[in-house]
């Protein structure tokens, strides 16, 4: 079986733009500006993460190490990767601060520097649909699980988040739909600019806006993707809010309207 490869962008450019991201980044999401992480897509992510106490586990694209602190604190000894050295030093000097155990170094999630079947699990937050070529990097991941162990990642939702995307809102602001197109159009590293809309003007202000290479996949794509690595998927989620949070911040209404992220769990076999 054959799968869809785009690699018109490298890796190594990925992680120079990210890195030319990676300070306002820290800074604002430390903020509390990243509230779709924050309120929603972390907390279902952990919700839907196995028991890791006791097992040593690998973040790969930890970026300034938020999320893999949380799955730390969970019990897990954790090791992370990042392909942007300015994340990771970010990711060390708050380990520093407060250490949870943490080692964190440089590295690309499709060139992983750890032995075959280092690790009882591998989370990636956010980060797959970044990479220009992320079979490679499940075939990594594969390499470094040991046998029956799990992979689970969240990516933008690949239904939604399409090369043509607009967010429709009533008279009231309020979110009705969400339009998409191109979906099947292959979009190879094409760059997106943008900053954390939570944050006030008089922050956004200080900060160029983040410049983000966007590569979409269709859900096909990404399943077949995984399948092909050799792993099984196990679990699925599409988190949204309650009720009662887009009543209190209204800004994330739209997440009740279609679903913007994808989690996925899968396993490799015991053999």
């Amino acid at each position: 079986m054959t799968h869809a490869r785009f690699v018109g962008m490298t890796d190594e450019e990925v992680g120079k733009y990210w890195d030319g991201n990676a300070d306002a980044w820290t800074t604002l999401s430390r903020a509390g500006y990243d509230v779709y992480r924050d309120l929603m897509n972390t907390p279902a992510f952990l919700l839907m993460l196995p028991d890791v106490s006791g097992r040593l586990g690998l973040d790969v694209g930890c970026g300034e190490g938020t999320n893999t602190r949380q799955v730390a604190e969970r019990g897990a000894k954790m090791m992370a990767v990042d392909v942007s050295p300015r994340f990771v030093a970010h990711a060390i000097e708050a380990e520093r601060r407060e250490p949870r155990g943490i080692e964190y170094g440089v590295a690309s999630g499709q060139a992983l520097p750890f032995a075959n079947a280092s690790f009882d699990f591998v989370t990636s937050f956010m980060c797959m649909m970044d990479l220009p070529d992320p079979a490679t990097a499940l075939s990594e991941i594969r390499r470094v699980l040991r046998p029956g162990g799990f992979f689970q990642f969240s990516i933008t939702h690949p239904c939604f988040n399409t090369p043509h995307r607009k967010n429709l809102r009533d008279e009231s602001g309020k979110t009705y739909a969400i339009e998409v197109g191109k979906y099947y159009d292959g979009t190879d590293g094409r760059v997106d600019r943008w900053i954390f809309g939570a944050a006030p003007a008089s922050e956004r202000e200080r900060f160029e806006k983040f410049a983000v290479p966007f590569f979409h996949r269709t859900l096909s794509d990404w399943i077949n993707i995984i399948v092909d690595a050799g792993l099984t998927i196990e679990r699925v989620g599409e988190p949204q809010v309650s009720e009662e949070l887009a009543r209190q911040r209204p800004e994330m209404q739209d997440t009740r309207v279609v679903a913007y992220f994808l989690h996925v769990r899968c396993r490799k076999g015991r053999t």
